[in-house]
């Protein structure tokens, strides 16, 4: 006994064929997320968004994203965001920076 109908019918597969993978859809969206939050991490909370950027840009890498350039970007602003972090540190000797 069957209760649901087969999933071979050709109404179903031309509906499922145009929608867009969650997964891939969820990596471009943090790809343009990584970048976002690296950009903003150059001026304030660096020492927090620059590792969130550069996580998210890593997971939207290995999940296969279509904006690998944003990603890159966001991988290396978040990369920046630390080095600024520790750039500062160096010049005022304490654990944040202030102009």
């Amino acid at each position: 006994m069957q209760l649901t109908a087969p999933a071979t019918s050709s109404t179903t597969t031309t509906a499922n064929a145009a929608v867009k993978p969650t997964g891939r859809r969820d990596a471009d969206g943090m790809a343009v997320a990584s970048f976002i939050l690296g950009l903003v991490g150059l001026l304030v909370l660096n020492v927090f968004l620059g590792p969130i950027a550069i996580a998210l840009a890593g997971v939207a890498l290995w999940r296969g994203t279509a904006r690998r350039g944003r990603a890159f970007l966001g991988l290396g602003l978040g990369i920046a965001d630390l080095l600024v972090l520790v750039a500062f540190m160096q010049l005022d000797n304490t654990v944040s920076w202030s102009f």
